[in-house]
């Protein structure tokens, strides 16, 4: 800061003041003079992190405690990777599917390709045209010929379910009957030789009467059900199916093309004409355009998700001391979980008001005591000027954030000190000066005066006014190097803050 030459001293006899009886006299001097303002604030670090996770995942190592001291690019905090390796592996998949896909759409189509593009259109072609010349009469005859066999195939089956209907004939019945007569008499008689002379002969002469009339009954009762046509009524019904298909094939064949298949036939060349079309003329400028930005999409999201994976290791951006640690291993993390200030590089943070700030700028010298050590000088500059104020809603105050360096000093200064500082906002050199206390102000007419020494008497002298400072101020019209002024004893000292002006 710039020294103040002293042009006037309170002590009577000394250089440049005299006592009198109306008060003292002082005179106007050429010297240098500094205006200055105050503000308070705190010691902050220049570099200051809080690192988070952006997208909530397990921790599995915390590598830093609140106090560690770290350097750029140590490891501080490891989340879970497997889930984000999946998208990276499944991401790079994605991305290769995308370029074979435009690869192949840049690339001539191959001579394999274009011959068998070739031979469906032919093939639709011919299957048009065929439907078109409805049928021919080759094909009417083998569709007539298999409904004559159809039909003879009916006939033949009839016959012989009529053939099985008439096997039985009355005859048979009653030679049957006369079989079941025998019988019955055979087994009387052997019941009687039986019964009359009862041996093992006679019994199993019995028996076997018996069993004879068995059959004879059951044969009859056969004849009497009638015959058993099932198998060649199945036949019949067989070929009456096989004569009703037959028919329809030989009607739809006999009515040609319906239009419903004429219209499939027509989209099947159109679709295969097209194909081979496409092949000819290779992808159109849309088509590899659109391929072109999803292969640039499925790229971007690739680095994504590299990049989420990247981040599930939380690195120190610079060197400095760990400030807190809100994570534990086994926990779910998200949000701020580590954060980090670099204390080799300390700052002084204010808040400078809107009337003051106008008078600052970047390199402006600057004094800063602690309040820990409010007797301490360090020398510091302004480093930031913030473009935007600090609006408070709860104050009309309008303040924007100043920022000062610290010099080097042997004071352990840490980081949340309030500190005071006195910031030069004007300087001048060589400029007529006067005592603070010989001006006068008219508060209705915001003018300063003085009372200039002229001869015995003193008279008011309207003065223009500049840079003033805690004793000083500059003036800039009215009064001249030596002039002589009188500060009366019955005259209120004015007392004037530190303020800028030309």
């Amino acid at each position: 800061m710039a020294a103040f030459l002293l042009a006037a001293c309170a002590q009577l006899g000394q250089p440049g003041s005299q006592a009198t009886g109306e008060g003292e006299v002082v005179t106007a001097f050429i010297g240098d003079l500094a205006a200055t303002t105050t503000a308070s604030g705190r010691v902050v670090a220049r570099q200051e992190a809080a690192l988070s996770v952006t997208t909530p995942a397990r921790v599995v190592e915390v590598h830093v405690r609140v106090g560690d001291v770290v350097q750029a690019g140590e490891t501080l905090l490891q989340l879970d990777t497997a889930g984000l390796a999946l998208n990276v592996a499944e991401a790079g998949q994605n991305l290769r599917l995308k370029e074979a896909t435009l690869a192949s759409l840049q690339e001539s189509p191959g001579e394999a390709d274009v011959a068998a593009a070739e031979a469906a259109v032919a093939s639709a072609q011919a299957n048009l045209d065929d439907l078109l010349a409805g049928p021919s009469e080759a094909e009417l005859a083998v569709a007539e010929a298999n409904l004559d066999s159809a039909e003879a195939s009916l006939w033949s089956a009839s016959a012989e379910l009529a053939g099985a209907e008439d096997a039985i004939t009355t005859s048979q019945i009653q030679q049957a009957e006369a079989a079941v007569l025998a019988a019955q008499a055979n087994l009387e008689r052997a019941r009687e030789a039986n019964e009359a002379n009862p041996n093992q002969a006679t019994h199993e002469a019995m028996l076997a009467a018996e069993a004879s009339l068995a059959t004879a009954q059951a044969e009859l009762n056969d004849l009497l059900a009638g015959p058993d046509t099932s198998a060649a009524a199945g036949s019949v019904a067989a070929a009456s199916a096989r004569v009703d298909g037959s028919q329809a094939d030989y009607n739809l064949e006999a009515a040609g093309a319906t239009a419903v298949e004429l219209a499939g036939a027509q989209a099947q060349l159109a679709q295969a004409e097209a194909t081979l079309a496409g092949l000819l003329a290779g992808p159109s400028a849309g088509e590899l355009q659109v391929a072109g930005a999803e292969v640039e999409q499925a790229r971007l999201a690739l680095a994504d998700a590299q990049d989420a994976l990247a981040q599930a290791t939380l690195v120190a951006p610079f060197g400095g001391v760990v400030t807190a640690v809100q994570a534990n291993p086994g926990e779910m993390a998200s949000g701020v979980v580590v954060e980090l200030a670099d204390t080799s590089a300390l700052e002084v943070a204010l808040q400078v008001d809107e009337i003051d700030v106008g008078a600052l700028a970047v390199g402006q010298p600057a004094l800063v005591t602690l309040e820990t050590w409010p007797d301490v000088e360090i020398d510091s500059e302004v480093l930031f000027i913030a473009p935007g104020a600090t609006a408070d809603p709860e104050s009309a105050l309008i303040t924007y954030e100043v920022r000062l360096s610290l010099e080097q000093t042997d004071l352990p200064i840490r980081v949340g000190m309030t500190a005071n500082a006195s910031l030069v906002t004007a300087e001048r050199e060589d400029v007529l000066l006067v005592p603070n206390r010989a001006l006068q102000v008219d508060r209705s007419t915001g003018t300063y005066s003085v009372n200039l020494v002229q001869g015995d008497a003193a008279q008011a002298v309207t003065v223009t006014v500049g840079v003033r400072d805690g004793q000083y101020t500059q003036i800039l019209d009215g009064l001249s190097e030596g002039d002589q002024l009188l500060i009366r004893n019955t005259t209120p000292v004015e007392t004037f803050g530190p303020q800028g002006g030309d």
